[in-house]
This record gives structure tokens, sequence and C-alpha cells, in this order.
């Protein structure tokens, strides 16, 4: 009885100062020097690297396994000490820690659950199909809005409508679009890149027929006799992740998607830069302000760009592209300069 009392003295001194004070002190024959916590240790676990009889302690003392699983907090790394005193062995807690070693591990997740969108569907869906950009004459040759059984000029969602004939192959929905403004190079004298077909709404075919009758399922603009139709296209993406171009990227600004006059966070940018450039759809670029201004002596001076904010390319075509804003720390506006971030 009397060994097993000072056993528990002798391990109760790792946490506190008390020296053990007698011979029989109840050591292991091959109690190590050191032992250094590794995950999984308790109390019984570390004492009975040391001690002769770990489990009567602690009886003794009153605690169940429980209570003495880690009370003081010991963690993989620390380093229990035995060490010789005037007084008789001891056993502390040192205060340097041991290096734990890491190993790579390999975790496997499904795929279909592990993919997220880098922009949210809600913000980029509307403009994935609309609006497009076209030759010159593009749209010649498409099908096109014949007019409403009641003569009326414009026409807006829930009405019916009649077209020319549509190919059944192409499926039951198409858009409606009108040829817009022409898109102009500011750093090509102005060569034109293409013209912006406007997107002014959705239809659903009834019946195919040398004349079609379709019903307008979404209106943007209004609608009027002669404006031309183009089938819905698939999903052009569905997930993918923002990165830097690999190449350097210098282009512009020049125009801004809806009439919007102030361009900021969550606006539709067209950019003169396309498919020919390496541009591709999920290319993050950054956008500067290039200002000058006039020193003491008259003379005007180009000040270092500034950068204000950062488009996302969503959608690409051969010599231009569209972009979401995703930051901006000042109004952009347009002829301002898009590059690969630094």
């Amino acid at each position: 009885m009397r060994n097993t009392i000072i056993s528990a003295i002798l391990f109760a001194s790792l946490f506190s100062t008390l020296p053990v004070m007698a011979e029989n002190y109840g050591l292991r024959s091959d109690a190590p020097a050191r032992h250094v916590v590794i995950p999984g240790d308790t109390l019984w676990s570390i004492a009975s690297k040391f001690l002769e009889d770990p489990w009567r302690w602690p009886q003794i003392w009153g605690l169940n396994r429980e209570q003495v699983k880690n009370p003081h907090k010991i963690y993989p790394g620390d380093i229990i000490l035995l060490e010789k005193t005037r007084h008789g062995p001891r056993l502390r807690l040192a205060n340097e820690k041991a290096a734990v070693k890491l190993s790579p591990k390999v975790r496997t997740e499904k795929t279909g659950f592990s993919a997220i969108p880098s922009i949210p569907a809600t913000v980029i869906e509307p403009f994935l199909s609309q609006p497009i950009v076209i030759n010159k004459n593009g749209l010649e040759n498409a099908p096109y809005v014949i007019g409403s059984s009641d003569n009326r000029v414009v026409l807006g969602a829930g009405d019916t409508i009649y077209t020319s004939y549509l190919p059944e192959d192409n499926g039951t929905s198409w858009k409606i679009f009108r040829p817009g403004k022409a898109f102009r190079d500011p750093d090509a004298d102005g060569q034109i890149l293409g013209y912006e077909a406007t997107y002014l709404g959705d239809i659903k075919v009834n019946v195919f027929a040398e004349i079609s009758t379709a019903t307008v399922t979404r209106f943007a603009q209004e609608i009027q006799k002669g404006d031309r139709l183009v089938a819905s296209p698939g999903i052009i993406f569905n997930n993918y992740m923002p990165h830097a171009p690999e190449m350097f990227i210098n282009g512009r600004i020049i125009s801004v998607y809806g009439g919007i006059t102030e361009i900021g966070r969550g606006a539709i940018v067209t950019l003169n830069k396309g498919a020919r450039d390496e541009l591709e759809m999920g290319h993050v670029l950054a956008v500067y302000r290039n200002s000058q201004t006039n020193t003491h002596d008259g003379k005007i001076v180009q000040l270092p760009g500034a950068r204000i904010g950062l488009v996302f390319v969503f959608r690409v075509f051969e010599k231009v592209s569209y972009a979401l804003v995703m930051q901006s720390t000042q109004y952009i506006q347009i002829l301002d300069t898009v590059e690969t971030p630094q």
C-alpha cells in the first residue's frame, strides 16, 4: 500500500513541484528518460511508461477515469521528463515541445458536389445567351417576326406572334434580336470589330409551319415586325474558376451593356479583345485609369495607371468579349484600360 501511495505522489509531481521523498518510488526498471506525448495518450498510458502500477494512483486521489484523461491539458508534442534531484526522482513537463511530423493525406470527395460556381448563377445566366456579336449583315438571313393577329405595332410578354418559317430541329425556344451598334477599336483607328445584336426577348414555338406560331415568354425590350430570331443555345458553361491569363493582355473597355451611364460593380462591359487575342471565359483582368495632369509650367504629364477594379470575362467572341465588373474602387469609364493583373 505504501508503494502505491508513493507511486501516485510521484506521478502527481508531473504537474507540480512536489518532490518524491521515498526510496521505493515505484518506477519501472525500464522507465525512459523522456516521453513525447502523441495523439491518443491519456494519463494512464503516460504513467505506464514510468510507474510499476499506474492503475492505482487515480483511485487513491478519488478520481474516475474520465476526470483524469486530460485534466492538465497535455497535448501531442509535449515532452515529459524523468529527472533526478537531491530529493529523489521526479517527473515534470518540459518547457520545450517536440517537432510534430505531419504527413500528407488523400481526401476523396464526390465531384458532383465539390464544384462551386465562381460567379452566382443568378448574376451571370441572363447574359450567357445575350447579347451576341455579329458581322454587319449577320442577321440578314435569319427568321423574322411577321406580326400579330391584331396588327399591333409593339408586342410584349404573353402575346401570340407569327414568324417566318422556323426549322423544327432547332427546338421550340428562340431569342429575338435587333441589329445594333457597331463596336470600334480605339487602339486601331476606329476599326469595326463587329456589331452588337440587341436582345429583345424569348419566344416558345407552338406550331411549326411555313408561317410559325409562337408565344412571347420573356420581354426585355419592345418587339417589332422585322426583328430577327436566333435559336436558343445550350448551356455555354457550368462551373469554372476565375484565373489570370497566362499571357499579357492589354485592352480597353469600349462599351457598357444595357445603356448604363455609370459603370460599377455588377455592370456588363465590352472589351476590344477576344479569342484571337487568346482571351478565354474565366479570365480576370484588372481595370486601370490612365490620367494626365498639368504641371506648374503648363506641361501635360501622363500619370502612372491607377488600378480601380477587376472584371471577369464570361463570353468571348472572335474580336470582342463581355465581362462582369466584380470590383470597383471608383466609377469605371469607357476607354479605361484592362490588363493582366500583376
